[in-house]
C-alpha cells in the first residue's frame, strides 16, 4: 500500500481525507448500534459525539492568528507571533514604515512638479499675451481664437 507523507500532502486533500474516515467510522458505528443497543455505550458515544461537535465549534469560530515579520536569517525571512511586539527591534518596525514614507514623498514631488509646470505654462501664456503687439481690445474679439491659430509672417 503506497503511504503519501503528511508533509507533501495538501491541507484540502487532509481534510478530505479525515471526513471520509470520519464517514466510514460513523456508519461502522451506526450499523453496529443497530445490531446490538447497549445503553452505557451509547451515553459514552454521545457524550463523545457532544465534545466533538463543540470542540468544531470552537475550533470554527476562533480565527488563526497570522505571523508577523519579526527580522530576517541570511536571506530569509523569520516569522514569529504578534504577541512579543516588544521585543522587535526599533529599527525593524521603523523600517515598515519606510515604504509609505517613500510613498509619500514620492506623490509630493509629483504634485509640486505638476504644479510647476502648470505655473510655467501659465507664465508662458501670459508672457506672450504681453509681449505681443495687439492692444488689449483685441483680446475681447470673438476672433481672437481665430487670429492666433492663424500662421503670422
Amino acid at each position: 500500500m503506497n503511504q503519501i507523507p503528511s508533509s507533501s500532502r495538501s491541507q484540502p486533500g487532509a481534510d478530505a481525507a479525515q471526513a471520509r474516515f470520519a464517514m466510514r467510522v460513523a456508519a461502522a458505528l451506526s450499523e453496529h448500534q443497530r445490531g446490538a443497543p447497549n445503553p452505557d455505550i451509547e451515553a459514552r458515544l454521545s457524550f463523545a459525539h457532544d465534545q466533538a461537535l463543540s470542540a468544531a465549534r470552537s475550533a470554527r469560530s476562533t480565527p488563526a492568528a497570522a505571523p508577523a515579520l519579526v527580522g530576517s536569517a541570511g536571506n530569509s525571512a523569520v516569522l514569529g507571533g504578534g504577541s512579543d511586539f516588544d521585543a522587535t527591534p526599533w529599527w525593524l518596525r521603523l523600517g515598515s514604515l519606510l515604504p509609505l514614507a517613500l510613498l509619500l514623498a514620492g506623490l509630493m514631488l509629483i504634485d509640486s512638479r505638476y504644479t510647476r509646470s502648470q505655473i510655467d505654462a501659465a507664465a508662458e501664456v501670459d508672457a506672450a499675451i504681453l509681449a505681443d503687439d495687439l492692444p488689449p481690445e483685441a483680446y475681447r474679439d470673438r476672433g481672437f481664437v481665430e487670429f492666433l491659430k492663424t500662421a503670422r509672417p
